[in-house]
């Protein structure tokens, strides 16, 4: 087994899938108010397949709008600025990897998981009174450094895969054993080329270890949907193994045991339809 370095890992995300223009532009500005949304909505809109995807969420039931929209300017005008770029930035990543270059790892449980944590961090964030949007969108990134590390490295991966089945062991851990790097460098390291905003980074960087002392609200969430989304099993992976809570984390949400049980619902049931145009 040959460990990587961070430094070829950065060397390889030039290689990787570029985002369209118009989605850069929307994560980077995430910190931004004063953009020009009609000039924003125009761009968006000469991706056909992006916008498709972007006002089938717009009009579910997540939303719960009561007049259909068919525009992206009309999104914005009922929904905001914010949950708008969150939908179209989560109707572009979902469709932005390629599949298939690693047998055991499994894509579409990948991004159920992921589409599952973004809608618990953003259940999490209505009830801590924190940014539902950053929530939603953070939840979805939070593992994207896998993505970056099965892209790369394809068959490295693969044992990676290997290694965590025989040794029953978390995948931070086999990423750490058999490539020296794991999924959260790897994904604060596309954050950085991608130019997430510092807020994306954090969530990214802490989501493992929200007791850090610059870890910050956002990567608690992210950190407890992602522990509620593995307990729900709504990735359905093989030999899934569900994470410990951090104290500090679950104590800082400051939820008592009926509000959990609240937020497993609205996760469950969000994250169906969510899922089936995702991934549809």
């Amino acid at each position: 087994m040959s460990a990587i370095v961070l430094d070829d890992v950065l060397r390889r995300l030039a290689d990787l899938p570029s985002l369209p223009a118009v989605v850069m532009e929307l994560l980077t500005s995430i910190d931004q108010e004063d953009i020009d949304i009609t000039v924003l909505a125009r761009k968006v809109s000469h991706d056909q397949a992006l916008t498709a995807k972007t006002l089938r969420l717009a009009n579910s039931s997540l939303y719960g709008l009561q007049v259909r929209v068919t525009t992206i300017q009309q999104a914005i005008t009922y929904l905001g600025f914010q949950t708008t770029r969150n939908l179209i930035t989560a109707s572009a990543l979902t469709g932005c990897f390629a599949e298939g270059r690693c047998p055991a790892f499994d894509h579409k449980a990948f991004w159920r998981h992921s589409i599952g944590t973004a809608c618990c961090a953003k259940v999490l964030a209505r009830r801590v009174r924190f940014n539902q949007d950053y929530a939603f969108t953070a939840g979805l990134l939070h593992d994207i450094g896998r993505l970056v590390l099965v892209s790369s490295y394809p068959d490295l991966y693969q044992q990676v895969m290997q290694f965590r089945a025989v040794n029953d062991v978390y995948v931070q851990d086999a990423e750490m054993a058999v490539l020296g790097v794991d999924h959260v460098l790897a994904g604060v390291a596309l954050a950085e080329h991608w130019n997430f905003s510092d807020t994306m980074k954090m969530a990214i960087a802490f989501h493992h270890d929200p007791g850090a002392p610059d870890a910050g609200l956002l990567a608690t969430i992210v950190h407890v949907a992602n522990a509620v989304v593995h307990a729900l099993d709504l990735g359905r992976e093989d030999d899934d193994l569900v994470p410990a809570v951090s104290p500090v984390a679950w104590t800082a949400l400051g939820l008592n045991e009926e509000c959990y049980l609240q937020v497993f619902r609205e996760t469950e049931l969000q994250y169906e339809e969510i899922t089936m145009i995702l991934m549809g």
